[in-house]
């Protein structure tokens, strides 16, 4: 084929953006949607769960993939600092508010882009890494299960997994 391939990736809004095939491949949604296509040269995909402002930063990342593909995440981490464990334009990508951080995280997964996920999961990771219970509650806006009382209790009960091992 002496074309490429565009793909036009329509927004929760319906903007849409075309790309290439060949930077919006890394996304497996589209991938697998294009799969077994007969040689069409634009193809409209919608993304009813990625809002325009989300969609625009997964383009930004898959376009800087296609000419530096991110380093590997490996489990266990070895550290909590982005900016040790990949290179710095991603680290910098995951410098967004907080909202935007998650929303990336959810149009990776919806978008099935593994790169992203691991990086976007890696950066909320290492934003909760020693919160308490309460903070981390407060982070993803999750009201508390328990009533005071109850919650002492529970903790009154567990008390053994606050202890520090003596071994």
């Amino acid at each position: 084929m002496s074309e490429e391939m565009k793909i036009n990736l329509k927004s929760k809004e319906n903007d849409s953006f075309t790309v290439p095939f060949s930077i919006a491949k890394l996304s497996k949604l589209v991938e697998n949607t294009v799969e077994g296509d007969d040689g069409d040269l634009e193809i409209d995909i919608p993304l009813p769960n990625v809002r325009t402002d989300v969609l625009k930063k997964v383009i930004e990342y898959c376009t800087h993939y296609e000419t530096e593909a991110m380093t590997p995440i490996k489990v266990p981490l070895k550290s909590g600092n982005i900016k040790e464990t990949v290179q710095e334009w991603y680290s910098k990508f995951c410098d967004v508010e907080r909202g935007m951080l998650f929303e990336l995280v959810t149009a990776a997964n919806f978008m099935d882009i593994k790169p992203l996920l691991d990086l976007t999961c890696y950066a909320v990771a290492v934003m909760i890494k020693g919160k308490s219970a309460d903070e981390i509650r407060s982070i993803f806006n999750i009201s508390a299960d328990f009533t005071p009382d109850e919650e002492h209790q529970v903790h009154q009960e567990n008390k053994w997994a606050s202890q520090p091992s003596g071994g």
